[in-house]
């Protein structure tokens, strides 16, 4: 559900605003309104030392994970700013240290042929008037050629390779070479040189640890660090964006807090001195922030919903009524008791790892709770690993799902838009009156007749409601009472034959995008088989691999790779697809039919940032 929301109009004195956002932010329950904020200069700094600060963390985590790196212990900085600002020198130093270690050993790779060489000595010759030009050339050219260019010039051989050989040619100063190799550039130093400057550069790479031991015994300074950094952005956005009034010495804010909590804020408000504040509900035409509060079982669901958007306020928060259906359709796409064991095992870890609320504490659950209802939906159809258990079990009445489930995935999806446009019709009989539903309604009745009458029996023939047949008064009736009120009731108030012609317009253009939805559930079909045939096909493959007569031992050995390889990659596959598919089915059928509008924000309060909105 979508919690209440009590809105708070701010009047007070300029000079005032920084002590009073940081009395909000003490309390932790007011969201201030801050649209259209442009962040100065100054401002762009403070988001990408925010941003600076995330990188920090995230490089701390990694470089401690190194067993080298663990046992060095360095002395914090006095302050989390201090540590910051050490740690990007430190990351710039390095970052040019190791763009250095890269050029020297390319470097290194090219002087490797011409071996150790002293430099100064072939620049005395050069001034001398003994000039050494460098060259290199594919081997068989230069054994083939070697005689005639001899007689030349005076060539001297240096290292070579199956493939190529480097040599000298001595010229005077200006001297034109004309030979079929590849020039290359004097040397400016040897290979000692370049291995020396490489070796020093690693050195000063490799103390720059002790820096990063450092830091990472400031770790604790540096998040507090990086909160101040978000509190400030909180205020540089509240500030900026406050309306300003008499002639800049008043500022107007608008603020928004739960209904449940804004007896605090009410206090807070009386307390504080020359502040003036209007509560008042929202209205309509408010941008008012969203918050939900859902049990512990669609709490789990809402990650889903955070993918697409928030339902807006004043309208219903869908999360519970889809969580049931995106379960299913996960397990009917996944449809393997077995893949649903592997995923519910990793949820059950994960939640075991992660035992404090959050983010990928929901995550686990989310992944226990799908993977148990695939072990159900694939034991109910008799698959595990590719196997089918009807083999096995031929007592047990396991459902066909490659002969029957093709008709049925088309049933769900009509129960589903069905549910939806339900929702839809309650929605707007709550907000607006019964009388603007009536359109829905008909359109309702029209679809539930026609799945009622024609859709069943065409499941099962002893579904067969007696009395309401495709063929019966009653059927009929039902199609001529929905179909009076989607023609000419769905705008209330207008003429009657102004909504007909609408009407017409509206059936061709819905009973076109009905079509369309239904149809998309065939995905699950189609989905739940492919993973099926994947998993039966790399069970062919590895019993293909094995001789006749092999032993069991001879069996595991080849088999079991190729199962775990083949399963592997069939089940990462299935698990996007039993993840992404149901959700594209949530958001683009469900969420249409049953009338969702998306809210533009959500409630965030500035508050502390050690604390959480858990």
């Amino acid at each position: 559900m979508i919690a209440r929301m009590s809105k708070y109009d701010f009047v007070l004195f300029a000079a005032q605003s920084e002590d009073f956002i940081a009395r909000l932010r003490d309390l932790g329950l007011v969201d201030i309104t801050a649209t259209g904020w442009e962040p100065s200069e100054e401002d762009r700094q403070l988001l990408l030392d925010i941003e600076g600060t995330a990188k920090a963390s995230e490089f701390l985590r990694t470089w401690r994970a190194d067993e080298a790196h663990a046992a060095l212990v360095g002395e914090p900085f006095a302050t989390g700013a201090e540590a910051y600002e050490r740690y990007v020198a430190a990351q710039r130093e390095a970052a040019a240290l190791r763009t250095e270690i890269d050029r020297l050993e390319k470097t290194a790779d090219e002087l490797r042929p011409w071996g150790a060489f002293d430099v100064a000595r072939t620049q005395a010759l050069a001034e001398q008037g003994i000039v050494l030009r460098y060259f290199s050339a594919q081997r068989n050219v230069y054994d083939k050629s070697f005689a005639a260019w001899s007689e030349q010039y005076t060539l001297s051989e240096v290292a070579r390779t199956d493939a190529t050989v480097w040599f000298v040619a001595v010229t005077a100063p200006g001297a034109e070479v004309d030979l079929d190799a590849q020039e290359m550039k004097a040397p400016a130093m040897d290979v000692r040189e370049a291995d020396r400057r490489i070796a020093e550069a690693g050195a000063k790479l490799a103390a720059l640890d002790a820096e990063f031991a450092r830091v990472a015994a400031s770790e604790q300074l540096l998040g507090q660090y990086a909160a101040s950094l978000k509190e400030r952005l909180q205020g540089v956005r509240v500030t900026a964006t406050a309306e300003r009034a008499a002639d800049g010495s008043l500022v107007v804010m608008e603020g928004w807090a739960e209904t449940e909590t804004s007896a605090k804020v009410d206090a807070l408000l009386e307390e504080y001195p020359n502040v003036v504040y209007l509560k008042s509900d929202p209205t309509p035409e408010d941008d008012t922030p969203v918050k939900l509060r859902n049990g512990w079982f669609a709490r789990i669901f809402e990650m889903v919903g955070d993918m697409y958007a928030r339902p807006k306020y004043g309208t219903i928060d869908l999360t519970p009524f889809f969580a049931p259906f995106y379960m299913l359709f996960f397990a009917i796409c996944l449809n393997d008791a077995g893949y649903g064991a592997i995923l519910a095992l990793m949820g059950a870890w994960m939640l075991a790892k992660n035992r404090k609320p959050g983010m990928m504490r929901r995550a686990a659950w989310f992944a226990t709770l799908c993977g148990l209802a695939t072990v159900a939906v694939g034991l109910f159809c008799g698959s595990f690993f590719g196997l089918s258990l009807a083999n096995y079990f031929p007592s047990i009445p396991f459902f066909d799902f490659q002969n029957r489930f093709f008709s049925i995935a088309l049933a769900i999806g009509m129960v589903q838009i069905l549910f939806g446009m339900a929702i839809s019709i309650w929605v707007t009989t709550r907000s607006f009156g019964f009388r603007y539903a009536l359109g829905s309604l008909g359109w309702f009745i029209v679809l539930l007749a026609g799945s009622v009458a024609g859709g069943l029996p065409m499941l099962n023939e002893a579904w067969v409601i007696p009395g309401f047949t495709t063929s019966s008064p009653a059927f009929y009736g039902a199609l001529a009472a929905g179909a009076v009120l989607m023609l000419f009731f769905n705008s209330p108030g207008k003429n009657p034959f102004v909504n007909f012609g609408a009407g017409l317009w509206n059936f061709y253009n819905n009973l076109t995008g009905l079509l369309s939805d239904v149809l998309s559930y065939i995905r699950l079909f189609a989905i739940g088989l492919s993973g099926g045939v994947l998993a039966l096909v790399f069970n062919s493959l590895a019993d293909g691999f094995v001789p006749e007569g092999a032993n069991i031992v001879v069996r595991i050995l080849i088999m079991l790779p190729i199962l775990l390889i083949g399963h592997g990659i069939n089940l990462f596959m299935s698990t996007i697809s039993s993840f992404v598919h149901p959700m594209r089915l949530t958001f683009v059928e469900f969420y249409k039919n049953a009338g969702f509008e998306m809210a533009s924000r959500s409630f965030d309060p500035i508050r502390k940032m050690d604390q959480t909105n858990e």
